[in-house]
């Protein structure tokens, strides 16, 4: 894999070599030719051509056993904007920058795409990692040094997690739902959230929450005539998982004038829609705190919902894995469980399913690749079916049910470690709430933008009002508008977004995902370069 990895980048690095870009007026080309790219705006299987598709012959025609037209047509038809084409051109670009540093108006590339923390400077929480390392090498734990170099909750914690795997061991196959006595940990850090009984037994753990949606969308989906509410703006994770899955995809707007707020009118107009078409909706699947939009349901607003999926017999799909970051007064977390528990709803009232990550949070351990599900609701034969999906992945990764375990049962007061845990925690939340401020007040700036309050989850969705000439030109450009704006942004500053069409927006209406994520240091930076870069295009297109 190493050696693949590497020889993909060589031929990266070789491909941006035969196209060099020695100044600012080459790099005016970069984009106008990327933009121009035939192929679709979320998908872009033309930017890594083979050496036959660049030599012009056409792939469908190859003697080889796999073309596109072989292929699943599911594959084909699922996109995900976040690591989509503007992506792969910034990374060409950051290759380039190594090679010919001054072609650029820039120095660095800057990721705004994604939720990944850590890539962009934020540390660990060092309890956590003090216990996984403790986890993951034993040995340390028979070291007398170890005492003056870990805490003594970590080395504790540590003990008593290893006492609970079979033989000690952190490489070897755990139980498919995940080791019991982790999912102990988290059942009583639920049930410590919300004031309501959670059974281990209702916790499936998996690699980031990801695993778990698409592990309930092969549950729910059996044809495209099995649909799944998703709200819109969305993840993309939702609608490609459910074009995988080949069911459809019922959207729901939520509404961006009233703060992203979700209607339950829209919803019954969705419904009653679907069902107009002999679609059998399934499933209601709500992002709280959102992504992309970032807003914070209020609890009336989720009671609504509640009962909207009892009264129309919908599996209530909760994302939640945003629920510690919330950045205003006014707002706060409740989770659908809490809420539909304390209208007296129990297990066989409502099907709920809530998934949760240790890749966002304060957190941000992404790469490690935790989670978990908390399935309730659900009758004991299928209750089966889902331990038997489980099963076909044997189970989730050690390291990420650990870290699972410690998000959801950190130290406590008294502990050696509590005092610098608080710390590290206030310190990333207070600094994401300022950087999140900062970020929409220079956004409701610019000309044309307009951005609603980032209340949590770690992203703005600015509302950009294109000139009528943009528009035209990337139409010529053969590219949605928001994606010729973020080209020309990202080529301009190295800032990488993702523009709204990525996500689905209502008709019309153009955005663009930016991440709060960049360390404080750099906020200002990218404040500079989006402000001049913005007043540029605005001049250069304006009506």
């Amino acid at each position: 894999m190493r050696r693949f990895v590497i020889s993909q980048a060589k031929n990266l690095i070789d491909q941006t070599r035969r196209r060099p870009l020695p100044n600012h007026k080459s790099l005016r080309l970069l984009s106008l030719a990327a933009a121009s790219d035939s192929a679709p705006v979320l998908s872009s299987p033309r930017l890594f051509s083979s050496s036959s598709d660049m030599s012009g012959s056409d792939s469908s025609s190859s003697s080889l056993p796999v073309t596109l037209d072989s292929i699943n047509p599911k594959v084909l038809k699922c996109e995900y904007a976040v690591r989509g084409e503007i992506v792969n051109i910034a990374q060409r670009l950051q290759e380039d920058l190594k090679i010919n540093k001054d072609a650029y108006p820039f120095d660095e590339i800057i990721y705004c795409n994604i939720g990944n923390p850590q890539s962009l400077g934020q540390q660990p929480i060092t309890f956590f990692r003090e216990v996984l390392a403790l986890c993951s090498h034993t040995a340390l734990l028979d070291e007398s040094a170890t005492h003056g170099l870990f805490s003594s909750d970590s080395i504790d914690r540590a003990w008593k997690i290893l006492d609970q795997i079979p033989g000690k061991a952190t490489g070897a196959y755990s139980h498919s739902q995940g080791i019991k006595g982790l999912r102990d940990a988290i059942a009583a850090g639920i049930e410590a959230r919300d004031g309501f009984p959670a059974d281990p037994n209702d916790i499936f753990m998996t690699d980031g929450a990801s695993p778990g949606v698409h592990m309930m969308m092969q549950l729910l989906i059996s044809s495209e005539k099995d649909g799944i509410l998703c709200p819109i703006p969305q993840y993309p994770l939702y609608s490609a998982s459910i074009a995988l899955h080949g069911g459809s995809l019922v959207p729901y707007y939520l509404d961006e004038a009233s703060g992203w707020g979700l209607e339950i009118s829209e919803l019954k107009k969705q419904l009653e829609e679907a069902r107009s078409k002999g679609i059998t909706v399934r499933a209601l699947a709500v992002i709280n705190p959102g992504n992309p939009t970032g807003q914070v349901l209020a609890e009336e607003n989720q009671r609504e919902i509640v009962d909207f999926c009892k009264k129309e017999g919908l599996v209530l799909l909760a994302d939640e894995v945003y629920q510690e970051n919330v950045y205003v007064p006014d707002k706060k977390f409740h989770s659908f469980k809490k809420v539909a528990r304390s209208m007296g709803y129990g297990e066989k009232d409502i099907c709920l399913v809530s998934f949760q990550s240790i890749s966002k949070g304060y957190y941000g351990e992404c790469g490690k690749r935790g989670g978990y599900m908390e399935v309730t609701g659900f009758t004991s034969d299928v209750r089966e079916q889902i331990y038997k999906l489980a099963s076909v992945n044997l189970c989730s990764n050690i390291s990420g049910q650990i870290l699972a375990s410690l998000v959801m049962s950190p130290p406590k007061p008294g502990d050696d470690s509590y005092d610098s845990y608080i710390a590290e925690k206030e310190g990333i939340l207070s600094s994401l709430a300022k950087r999140a401020k900062t970020l929409e007040e220079a956004l409701n700036k610019l000309e044309g933008v307009t951005c609603n309050r980032a209340e949590g989850a770690m992203y703005l969705f600015p509302c950009i009002n294109l000139p009528q000439k943009a528009i035209a030109a990337a139409e010529a450009a053969k590219t949605a508008p928001d994606a010729f704006y973020c080209k020309r942004l990202l080529n301009a500053t190295g800032i990488v977004v993702v523009p709204g069409s990525g996500f689905r927006q209502v008709p019309g209406t153009w955005h663009f995902r930016c991440t709060i994520l960049p360390q404080e240091d750099k906020i200002p930076a990218i404040v500079n370069r989006l402000t001049e870069f913005h007043k540029s295009f605005m001049d250069e297109f304006r009506d």
